[in-house]
């Protein structure tokens, strides 16, 4: 099925790719309100907003910084051939406005939102922010049916708490997913784990619930095409989830982030991770955690917007 034109992008050839006004990979910006609303197929979400950082703040700053990077990306990738934007209506659907001072009804704004699109039948691809994001999207997309989750990262994000009783940080989201049955734990597996540790209270949770941990070392041994393959069937042929952390790159290639950590995949091992989830039915997708304050170079906000175009092809590849 080809897409509408009124949803391609606009092309380097008929403006510079320097000129206009910048917007997720060029496509237009249709917020909810806009009539077309219901022709899109696959929205692109900016959530500005870091709330749940416990480090170095400055994801909220993310999404406008990706929009910016992604004017670079262009209309068919290098591999496949596929050129995502004929394949499906895809458009920017603005930015959640999140309340800085309030993380409750910030989740609550964000979790309205994407019930806006399920409603219309719209996947989400997400540019955050920290990965609380995550939460309060999986409480709109889940609503009826717990998700499995294909999750890159150097942090399990399965922490019961912080500080003694915070219950909502960026290192909480998906514990507080599977307590809420919004994920299978049977149907997760999370990949790239690594660095030191408080203690393994995290692991246990995931050993206790059935989720699957490759940590960085058993991604490098055994390669990404087979860890991949068992990704692939541990999620099976239901909905999923793709949670994607920029810190799951090594900070090499990935600086601009708040809790780096050493010894992860390059650039291209980045984007070779999301080539292999062709197939998955991915229900939606995230990219979080990208911190313009630490990224002088912008290198970080081109890689992250990179892997956004790998995600979307790997969406409308199933």
């Amino acid at each position: 099925m080809m897409s509408d034109p009124f949803f391609h992008p606009v092309s380097g050839f008929d403006l510079p790719r320097f000129a206009g006004v910048p917007s997720f990979m060029r496509l237009p910006v249709v917020t909810p309100d806009h009539p077309r609303f219901a022709d899109v197929a696959i929205g692109l979400v900016g959530v500005p907003w870091d709330s749940g950082t416990t480090n170095r703040p400055g994801p909220r700053h993310g999404p406008r910084q990706l929009r910016d990077a992604s004017t670079m990306i262009r209309a068919q990738h290098s591999v496949t051939g596929l050129r995502p934007f004929e394949a499906a209506n895809c458009a920017d659907l603005g930015d959640v406005g999140p309340n800085p001072a309030d993380i409750q009804d910030s989740m609550a704004r964000i979790t309205a939102f994407y019930d806006r699109l399920v409603a219309q039948r719209i996947r989400p691809l997400t540019a955050g922010g920290d990965h609380l994001t995550s939460l309060p999207v999986l409480r709109a997309l889940a609503r009826d049916e717990a998700l499995g989750m294909i999750h890159f990262d150097s942090h399990t994000d399965l922490f019961h708490s912080y500080f003694g009783g915070t219950m909502y940080t960026h290192g909480t989201p998906f514990r507080r997913a599977v307590e809420e049955g919004l994920l299978d734990p049977r149907r997760v597996i999370q990949i790239g784990i690594r660095g030191t540790m408080y203690d393994s209270e995290d692991r246990d949770f995931a050993k206790a619930e059935g989720i699957r941990i490759v940590e960085i070392e058993e991604l490098f041994a055994r390669g990404i095409p087979d860890v991949m393959a068992e990704a692939r069937e541990i999620v099976g042929a239901g909905p999923t989830y793709v949670s994607y952390d920029i810190d799951f790159v090594d900070p090499t290639f990935a600086p601009g982030t708040g809790t780096p950590e050493v010894g992860g995949p390059n650039s291209f091992q980045a984007l070779q991770v999301c080539r292999e989830l062709y197939g998955v039915d991915i229900a939606g997708a995230d990219l979080v955690e990208v911190s313009p304050p630490f990224d002088a170079s912008g290198g970080t906000a081109f890689l992250g917007v990179s892997i956004m175009f790998e995600l979307l092809c790997a969406m409308l590849a199933a």
